[in-house]
């Protein structure tokens, strides 16, 4: 039984580091990384994590993680622009091949 984590400060690194587990060019959503780190409804903390990252070492990719649909929430052209540098394609703000690309840590990291 994994044990159940409550510092936020652990949490969130938790949350990094699956991050920086998503391959270049692929992308996963909130809620999967929320999932994977054994939280509840989490995605919104997963949200909130990645607002933390400005100055986080070794860097967080924060653009590979996206809403549920492959929609950039909240995107001011930097996450698009990144993922696209990856090749990832984005029309409309969306992750087009959304289904394709997506990298689940329950599977990709035997979680």
């Amino acid at each position: 039984m994994k044990r159940k984590i409550t510092d936020t400060r652990e949490i969130y690194q938790g949350i990094f580091d699956i991050v920086r587990s998503i391959p270049e060019g692929r992308v996963s959503s909130y809620g999967a990384v929320a999932k994977a780190m054994g939280l509840k409804s989490g995605a919104r903390m997963v949200g909130r994590a990645m607002g933390f990252v400005h100055d986080v070492k070794p860097v967080v990719p924060v653009q590979r993680v996206v809403n549920t649909t492959g929609t950039l929430s909240g995107d001011d052209g930097t996450r698009q622009k990144k993922l696209e540098a990856e090749g990832v394609k984005v029309k409309n703000g969306k992750v087009v091949d959304y289904r394709k690309l997506f990298w689940d840590p329950l599977q990709e990291m035997n979680l």
